[in-house]
């Protein structure tokens, strides 16, 4: 039986705590209590045990993004991540960020200027362009931000700055500049 893809509460397995640890993860706004193999990525965690599908196992090296979460507000690629490490940690998937039946609005975005194809970057896309609003407003410079610019004031974000913050995450069927567009359309 593979100690990665047990059940959520650990029964079953009398290895149950034996290279396992309880831990509580606030995810989409509910905290769940899992018994998981010290192994297992927050990725996994998500897909495996909480059925949230959402984010991608592209690469499951940290290259592609298709995984990106936001964790405790920040994006994060999951796959690089040990769910142990983030015990208490507040997790949001794409599946999370709509407010019911609400579209986020980079949610919405995303159908309006058709910004995607295959969709399978789509989620990874959608959290990391969270994150990078957030950081945008919170003024953390990037590569492209100018070297003048204030590092406490928001960040303005023009075509080459959204390209440059969103470039760990790839699209192979090439949709970046419809991308690009979405969240220009909702940054301030």
């Amino acid at each position: 039986m593979d100690p990665t893809t047990q059940r959520e509460d650990g029964g079953g397995d009398p290895r149950a705590t034996a290279g396992r640890s309880t831990l509580t993860l606030n995810v989409n706004g509910t905290e769940r209590t899992l018994t998981l193999d010290h192994r297992t990525t927050v990725l996994d965690t998500l897909r495996l045990h909480l059925a949230l599908t959402g984010a991608k196992k592209g690469c499951d090296h940290g290259q592609c993004g298709a995984c990106t979460v936001l964790v405790d507000g920040r994006r994060a690629n999951s796959c690089l991540l040990l769910a142990v490490a983030y015990d208490g940690s507040r997790i949001t998937t794409v599946e999370g960020l709509a407010d019911g039946d609400r579209l986020h609005p980079l949610q919405e975005a995303f159908l309006d200027r058709d910004a995607l194809q295959c969709g399978y970057c789509t989620p990874g896309q959608i959290c990391s362009a969270v994150g990078v609003l957030g950081e945008a407003a919170d003024g953390f410079p990037s590569h492209a931000t100018g070297h003048t610019a204030p590092v406490t004031a928001p960040a303005p974000l023009d075509a080459a700055e959204i390209r440059e913050r969103m470039s760990g995450n790839l699209c192979r069927c090439g949709a970046y500049p419809r991308i690009v567009e979405a969240i220009g359309d909702v940054a301030p």
